[in-house]
């Protein structure tokens, strides 16, 4: 495994080329697993030729840890070849399920905090730690409904499944903001109750609002909220890898780099704060 630190962003087809030929100052990129599942082609091509330069990260959206349906081995097998072929800092996947009884919903969907749901997704994160023989890291998704048989508040349930799962956390500061307004809660409270020693990444990014619900879109710059509460993160965490994702409206790479700038001017304004 590589060392991943600093700032980093999420690896779009679109900048393949820019990132080769100008090298930008950048610590790492994410990548989404599911891009590069394929046994050759320009992804791998591009792939190969980035992680020579770049230490990177694994990022899915297919384990669908909470779902009831059997855990799919065959996507596992591919996701630990991959990760032979990259030799990621680490992969990362959803606290959520997209779909059951053969049916994908394409989305990821939010779980019910109880105490059955917490021992089936840690029962089932460790099988999954298991095959593929390190820790994984487990993001908190932006949520839109909420569920009546819930007997814990969200992130009472992430702490207490990280301790039982044996697992890290992908810390999404936009979907935390997301969620509070959605849902009426405090994000400060939810960000100072997860345990720090278990958060190995951050996530920052846009959303829209829609209807009356802010939706985690990933099409616009990270918003001043995000910014504030993820000020409110390094405080209180100091410096986590951190990355932006943008999966809409793809600017030029060099316009993310300019706003990844921002993120690691804040962090160090922290740092000389607290020294």
């Amino acid at each position: 495994m590589v060392m991943i630190r600093g700032f980093g962003l999420g690896l779009r087809p679109q900048h393949y080329t820019t990132v080769l030929e100008t090298r930008p100052p950048l610590q790492w990129f994410e990548i989404l697993s599911e891009n590069y599942l394929v046994e050759g082609g320009k992804p791998l091509y591009f792939l190969d030729r980035i992680r020579e330069l770049y230490p990177l990260v694994m990022h899915g959206v297919s384990l669908s840890i909470g779902s009831t349906a059997p855990l799919d081995f065959a996507y596992l097998t591919q996701l630990k070849a991959l990760a032979r072929r990259v030799r990621p800092g680490w992969i990362s996947d959803h606290l959520c399920w997209t779909g059951v009884a053969g049916v994908n919903l394409h989305d990821l969907m939010p779980l019910p905090y109880t105490a059955e749901a917490l021992r089936h997704v840690a029962a089932r994160i460790r099988q999954v730690q298991d095959f593929l023989e390190q820790r994984i890291v487990i993001e908190n998704v932006s949520s839109y409904v909420t569920y009546r048989s819930s007997e814990m508040t969200e992130w009472q349930f992430i702490a207490a499944l990280c301790a039982e799962a044996d697992c890290d956390l992908l810390l999404d500061v936009n979907n935390v903001y997301v969620s509070s307004v959605n849902h009426g809660f405090d994000a400060h409270q939810f960000l100072d109750a997860i345990p720090a020693s278990r958060v190995r990444q951050i996530h920052l990014a846009g959303h829209s609002s829609q209807g009356g619900l802010l939706i985690d879109t990933h099409d616009t710059a990270v918003p001043q909220p995000v910014w504030e509460l993820y000020r409110h993160t390094v405080q209180r965490l100091g410096l986590v890898p951190t990355m932006i994702e943008r999966d809409g409206n793809i600017p030029v790479l060099a316009e993310l780099v300019a706003e990844l700038e921002l993120a690691r001017t804040l962090a160090a304004d922290c740092a000389a704060r607290a020294a």
